[in-house]
C-alpha cells in the first residue's frame, strides 16, 4: 500500500506554464492559428505532461496485462477460458494484431501475466501472476483488497521498469477472457447507471449469452454491495487483475511524467479506476478510439475524453492504442520542424 501512496502523491496536473508556452509557439508557425485542430490539441498536451516543447516519444511500449476471471464459469463469454494463456502465447510469439500494429508503429509489446489460469513460460513474459484467476464475482469478491493493491502495485513496477530503460510513451492493452462482464460491472457502479446500459456483447456472444451476462453482474453487484466511493471496493469485488494492473501502469507513467494512450472498453474502465484513485492522473491520458462495445462511449463521457479515432474496433489488446501512436508523432513533428513565419518569411495575418 505504501508503494500505491507513495505514487498518487508523486502525481500532479501537467505544466499549464508549459502548455501555454506550446499554445503561443503554435501560434507563430507557418498557419492560421488552430488550423491543424486535435493535432494542436496534442502538441499542448504533451508538453505539459513531458515538460518539454519538443519531447522524443521515440521509444514506447504497450503492456499489454492478461488475466482470467471466475466468472466465466456463468457461460458469459463466446469463446473458452484457455483462450486467454493461448492468445499470450500468440502474442509473445509475435502473431496477433497488438503484435503487427504495434510493429509498424515502432513499439515495443510487453506482456505481462497478472493472473492466467495456466502455467505459460516465456523469456519474454513479465510474470506478476497474483493468483490463477479471480474467483466468480457472482458468488462473492473477485479478489481481496491487498489483492487489488499488489495488482496495481505491479503495474506501477511495469511502468518504472520500462520508464527506467527508456521508455517515455505508454499504451494500455489486455487480454482475459470475462474481462468485458467485469468492465460492464465496475462502469455501472462508477456510473450509477443500469447494467443494461454497460453490457455489451463482448467477444460476440449471443442473446442468451447476454442474458447470462446481465443476469451475472446483476448477482455480483447484488452480492457485493460494492462502494462506488472507494475504488479499492469496486475494483477488488468486480475487478481482474489485468484490470487492476493497467491502473497502476496509467498511475505510475503518470507519476513519471509520461503520457499514457488507453484503448477500449477495459482500457477505460482501468482508467477510470486510476482516475477515481488519484484525479490528477486524467491530465496523462489521451484516448485513442471509440471501440464498439456498448459501454465505452459512456466510459469515455464520465471521463471526459473525445477519441481520436473511430474505426468500429472492438478488439482489445491494446490494437486502438498504438494505431494513435502516430498522431503523436504527428504533433511533435510539427513542433519540431515546422517554419514560423519569421524564419520563412511568409507575413502573417
Amino acid at each position: 500500500m505504501n508503494k500505491l501512496n507513495e505514487t498518487i502523491e508523486r502525481i500532479t496536473p501537467p505544466d499549464e506554464s508549459m502548455q501555454s508556452e506550446a499554445a503561443r509557439y503554435l501560434d507563430t508557425l507557418t498557419k492560421p492559428p488552430g488550423s491543424l485542430g486535435r493535432l494542436e490539441e496534442l502538441a499542448i498536451q504533451l508538453a505539459g505532461i513531458t515538460r518539454n516543447l519538443r519531447p522524443d516519444l521515440s521509444k514506447r511500449a504497450v503492456v499489454v496485462m492478461a488475466g482470467d476471471h471466475g466468472v466465466c464459469e456463468e457461460g458469459i463469454s463466446a469463446y473458452p477460458q484457455e483462450v486467454t494463456s493461448q492468445m499470450v502465447a500468440n502474442f509473445l510469439n509475435g502473431g496477433a494484431a497488438i503484435n503487427v500494429l504495434a510493429r509498424r508503429a515502432g513499439a515495443e509489446v510487453v506482456c505481462v501475466d497478472m493472473g492466467i489460469k495456466a502455467d505459460l513460460r516465456h523469456e519474454d513474459l513479465h510474470v506478476r501472476k497474483i493468483r490463477e484467476g479471480t474467483s466468480n464475482f457472482t458468488r462473492g469478491a473477485a479478489m481481496t483488497r491487498e489483492e487489488a493493491v499488489r495488482a496495481i502495485e505491479s503495474g506501477i513496477d511495469i511502468a518504472r521498469k520500462l520508464a527506467g530503460e527508456g521508455c517515455r510513451l505508454f499504451a494500455t492493452g489486455e487480454m482475459g477472457i470475462g474481462n468485458t462482464t467485469s468492465s460492464a460491472a465496475i462502469l455501472a457502479v462508477f456510473a450509477g447507471i443500469e447494467t443494461g446500459l454497460a453490457v455489451g456483447r463482448g467477444t460476440g456472444i449471443d442473446d442468451d449469452g447476454m442474458q447470462r451476462k446481465h443476469d451475472a453482474i446483476r448477482r455480483a453487484i447484488s452480492v457485493n454491495a460494492p462502494d462506488a466511493g472507494d475504488p479499492l471496493d469496486v475494483l477488488s469485488k468486480l475487478g481482474g487483475f489485468e484490470i487492476a494492473g493497467m491502473a497502476g501502469v496509467i498511475l505510475g507513467a503518470a507519476a513519471l511524467q509520461c503520457p499514457v494512450v488507453i484503448d477500449g472498453f477495459i482500457s477505460g474502465v482501468a482508467a477510470l479506476t486510476a482516475v477515481s484513485l488519484a484525479p490528477d492522473a486524467w491530465g496523462y491520458l489521451i484516448p485513442s478510439h471509440l471501440s464498439q462495445e456498448r459501454g465505452h462511449r459512456l466510459v469515455l463521457e464520465r471521463l471526459g475524453l473525445r477519441p481520436l479515432l473511430d474505426l468500429n474496433m472492438r478488439l482489445g489488446e491494446g490494437t486502438g492504442a498504438v494505431l494513435a501512436f502516430p498522431l503523436l508523432d504527428a504533433a511533435v513533428s510539427i513542433m519540431r520542424e515546422m517554419a514560423t513565419f519569421e524564419s520563412a518569411g511568409v507575413s502573417r495575418g
